[in-house]
């Protein structure tokens, strides 16, 4: 589960919970990877199989498998968008897979419960494959499938719970620490660390386990411990970064970024705009219509190149740079909300006006937005 909003590349099988379902080319090295790990298993209890058959009945597991992720992240999907989330995409990956959704969790119950469902729904998958298993009366390869169902459903589930970041149980620490502390980036902090701590103990366990029972370590154990213990490594530290950006996000707000306005009404002459914005210093010029709503701001560029000799005749209009439809900011908009408005009205714009009760109070650069972005 993420909040990405970049898409993913592979193939739309379908769309749920509004958005596309996709299949990465990960998945398949991951479908291809899994069969052959699971075909000796499929050998040793069915030993009259042919290869054909072998292979075969190890990728209906592995279609099982993938099956429960899918509902693990449809889990997710549907209750981040009846939390108020849209959900961008559900991808099957390497990994197993990932739903991804923008908008910000305004409390740490929603962080809770789009984070829970996930591995509940694993959970009681499991009791479901578990009782399938109990009512298949012979040892065949159907109970065989039913019972590799249910362990991997329990697995994904228990392992999901775990309290670090990027994992389910990571994400259900992070709301808990928000609201004790009432600072979600301590929050993500917190849990980001101990991800890492997870990190570190999958690939510990993969070296220490077998050495406490007299063995040696599996060399394809310890490979894909590492792997995994990569993964969330990085997970948890993405998890931090994001949370330190956020925290710059959050801090936006209109008033400290936006420039001086004066605003003079369509038609007014370049003279007579100049002596008026003559005594506010550093303002720049709207022109507004009739009933105030703003149109555009006067390139004072453009506004030089007129001759002092006409510019008591030549209209405001004639330099004016107008401002895409929608694009006004309301001054009391900030953080994720202004950083939204922007992206979707000010259509590459470089200045946008900013209102307030209807009425023009000031302009905002958004240069200037996105010089505050960057950390300092």
């Amino acid at each position: 589960m993420t909040s990405e909003q970049h898409r993913s590349r592979g193939w739309v099988i379908g769309r749920l919970a509004g958005a596309p379902v996709i299949v990465t080319p990960s998945w398949f090295v991951a479908a291809a990877v899994l069969t052959v790990v699971f075909a000796p298993t499929v050998r040793r209890f069915a030993p009259g199989l042919a290869t054909g058959g072998v292979l075969v009945v190890a990728f209906a597991f592995v279609l099982l498998l993938f099956a429960s992720v899918f509902c693990h992240e449809a889990a997710h999907a549907f209750v981040a968008r009846s939390r108020g989330h849209r959900v961008t995409e559900l991808a099957m990956t390497l990994w197993g897979g990932h739903t991804a959704y923008t908008g910000t969790q305004r409390r740490p119950l929603d962080g809770v419960l789009v984070a829970v469902v996930g591995p509940v729904t694993n959970l009681v998958l499991a009791g479901g494959f578990w009782l399938a298993f109990q009512a298949t009366p012979t040892a065949s390869v159907p109970a065989l499938l039913l019972y590799a169902a249910f362990f991997s459903n329990v697995f994904v589930g228990v392992f999901n719970l775990l309290p670090g970041l990027p994992l389910d149980g990571g994400q259900i620490l992070e709301a808990f620490v928000w609201k004790a502390t009432g600072s979600r980036r301590r929050g993500t902090i917190a849990a980001g660390w101990i991800g890492r701590v997870v990190a570190v103990g999958v690939l510990a366990w993969a070296l220490v386990l077998p050495v406490l029972r007299g063995s040696a370590p599996s060399v394809t154990t310890v490979i894909w411990s590492a792997v995994v213990g990569a993964f969330l490594w990085q997970g948890a530290g993405d998890a931090m970064t994001a949370a330190r950006r956020r925290e710059i996000v959050d801090a936006l707000v209109v008033g400290p970024l936006a420039g001086r306005a004066v605003a003079v009404a369509t038609g007014t002459s370049l003279a007579d705009a100049a002596r008026i914005v003559s005594g506010v210093p550093d303002a720049s010029l709207v022109v507004v219509d009739t009933a105030g709503a703003p149109l555009g701001w006067v390139d004072p560029a453009a506004a030089a190149t007129v001759p002092p000799a006409v510019a008591g005749t030549t209209p405001v209009d004639a330099a004016v740079v107008p401002f895409p439809p929608g694009s006004a900011v309301e001054a009391s908009l900030a953080g994720s909300s202004l950083l939204e408005h922007l992206a979707a009205t000010s259509a590459g714009a470089r200045v946008v006006p900013v209102v307030e009760h209807g009425r023009v109070t000031g302009v905002l650069d958004v240069a200037r937005v996105a010089a505050a972005l960057r950390p300092s």
